[in-house]
């Protein structure tokens, strides 16, 4: 299929009703009866968009896919106009009489999404373009014949019955078009359907009704608006305004003027209103010169100021230029306001926010004691108060998450034990204060000799362990030496006696993971066990030792 193939007339009329959709929403306010429009519009779409498709569709599921939206599409048109022409004519619509207008036409849709037995469409051959429609078919075709006959009838009353000659012009541009769609659907219906063995197929009819009474709906709502209305409604608007307005040609001469100027200035129609004039009581402001020199100066841009008044009052005025094409000033648009009320908020907001604003500063410094005394509290708890080293706790807390990650991994590690020998000789000897500094040089010793990934936490009394992430038995083996090395290097004076300080160390290190971790603790438990046990040897063995748990 070539691309000029592909250029049914569905598909351009598809195109011009986008282009209408647009013009519509570009040009028009977007009022309740422009919303109506463009979901009726968007409703129309759904005939000229299914046939198309189903014209270049391949495959028979999306034919008959595109074939049930374009009937739905016809099956809401009925409806659609009713609803429409009930807006249009100022009808009350409730969500009852919406339910009962739709309600016939919702049975006929049905009938075309289920299709039982084909007894709305059917193939004849193998591409949906050519078929035979069924019973239910001509029952949806009647029914939306008869809600364009109701349309009809109602509009015919609505005109008779309505006085306003532009009313009368928008219903009989509406009234032309339901004319017009429903000539091009009986056209479609004898031509394409009910002659389709006499006479040749015309692609497109019913799209192109649906297209020309669009266009009669678009000149109904746009040039026939109620735009006498809304003139009225703007008139009614501009003299119930509290703000001031003032609309002056180019040589100053008043052509509009409300209620709300009273309270500043007394002026009428054809008047010559003076801005310098009219500020000349509070010239002297600072800020009331520059207004007007740029007043003055510079006509053709919005200029805006805040005076203090004569009586106290706070004063909003602002000029905005009517320009012309070729940006000649044809008219100025003043407006004044009292923003007194605004002005001694915004003092009094100003006060308060500045009595916030040392509030939050007493906040932010109490916020950062509570900081300090957090992360206080925080270290605290994590660490042995007399060494620095991190607690018993903190470590297996560490151990229980580490160990699992290793092992999803495969990543080795090692963990020391170890304790000082002959600690309790230091603590009956000397006291325990020495005892106290031989625990702290020693951990001090041990840290030294370590890595900084590496964690050195205190067991219990003179027991320290320390945890080596990614530490296989070798490095373990070299590092186990380490501190050991470190530890009997670190002498310590007590007095002028310098007392010579040695550790016994157990070690594991696991790299295989051959058996799956099910309990960490108990995990944890078992390895702790075998270390300590290795302790114990490396102490029978003679201390200041390593032994390597089995």
């Amino acid at each position: 299929m070539n691309a000029l193939g592909l250029l049914r007339p569905d598909l351009v009329i598809l195109l011009g009703l986008f282009v209408l959709l647009i013009i519509v929403v570009s040009i028009s306010q977007i009022t309740r009866t422009h919303k109506v429009y463009l979901a009726f519009h968007c409703i129309m779409m759904g005939w000229p968009l299914g046939q198309y498709a189903v014209s270049i569709a391949v495959r028979p599921d999306i034919q008959v896919l595109f074939l049930k939206i374009s009937f739905v599409s016809i099956g809401l048109i009925g409806p659609g106009w009713l609803l429409f022409v009930q807006f249009l004519t100022r009808r009350n619509v409730k969500l009852s009489k919406v339910a009962a207008i739709v309600s016939p036409s919702l049975i006929g849709v049905v009938a075309a999404i289920w299709n039982p037995n084909g007894l709305f469409f059917r193939a004849v051959t193998d591409h949906l373009t050519d078929r035979l429609y069924g019973p239910m078919f001509w029952l949806l075709s009647l029914t939306q014949f008869g809600y364009l006959f109701v349309t009809l009838i109602s509009m015919y009353y609505a005109m008779k019955n309505d006085s306003s000659p532009q009313r009368r012009k928008q219903i009989t541009i509406t009234l032309t078009g339901m004319f017009v769609l429903t000539g091009f659907a009986v056209l479609d219906l004898f031509v394409n359907v009910m002659l389709r063995d006499y006479l040749p197929i015309v692609p497109g009819l019913l799209s192109v009704g649906i297209l020309l009474s669009d266009l009669c709906f678009v000149v109904a709502i746009s040039r026939y608006g109620m735009f006498d209305v809304l003139s009225m409604a703007q008139r009614d608007i501009m003299d119930h305004m509290s703000m001031g307005i003032i609309v002056v040609d180019d040589s100053n001469a008043v052509i509009e003027v409300n209620r709300g100027t009273e309270p500043f200035i007394l002026v009428s129609k054809d008047d010559i209103f003076e801005m310098d004039k009219f500020l000349s009581p509070v010239e002297q402001q600072e800020e009331v010169r520059e207004f007007l020199y740029r007043y003055r100066n510079y006509p053709q841009s919005r200029q805006q100021t805040e005076i203090c008044w004569r009586d106290g009052r706070y004063l909003s005025i602002q000029m905005s230029p009517v320009l012309d094409d070729a940006n000649n000033v044809l008219a100025k648009v003043i407006t004044f306001q009292d923003v007194t009320e605004q002005r001694n908020h915004v003092e009094e907001m100003n006060r308060k926010n500045e009595a916030l604003h040392e509030r939050n500063l007493e906040l932010i410094l109490i916020q950062e004691e509570l900081f300090q005394l957090n992360q206080k509290l925080e270290q605290m708890a994590v660490t042995d108060g007399l060494t620095g080293c991190f607690n018993r706790r903190y470590l297996m807390q560490q151990l229980e998450h580490e160990v699992l990650l290793n092992y999803r991994y495969g990543t080795p590690f090692s963990i020391f034990l170890f304790d000082i020998d002959h600690f309790k000789v230091f603590n009956d000897r000397y006291g325990h204060l020495v005892g106290d500094e031989v625990l702290c040089r020693t951990a001090e010793a041990v840290r030294g000799a370590l890595r900084r990934t590496d964690i050195l936490a205190r067991y219990g009394g003179e027991e320290f362990t320390i945890y080596l992430p990614h530490t296989n038995r070798e490095q373990a083996d070299k590092l186990a030496e380490r501190v050991i090395r470190a530890v009997e290097e670190n002498v310590i004076a007590v007095g002028k006696e310098k007392v010579g300080v040695t550790v016994s160390m157990g070690t594991m290190t696991e790299e295989d993971f051959l058996a799956p971790i099910g309990d960490v603790k108990e995990y944890l438990r078992e390895r702790f066990a075998q270390i300590d046990s290795a302790l114990y040897q490396a102490k029978k063995q003679g201390r200041n030792c390593v032994v390597v748990a089995s």
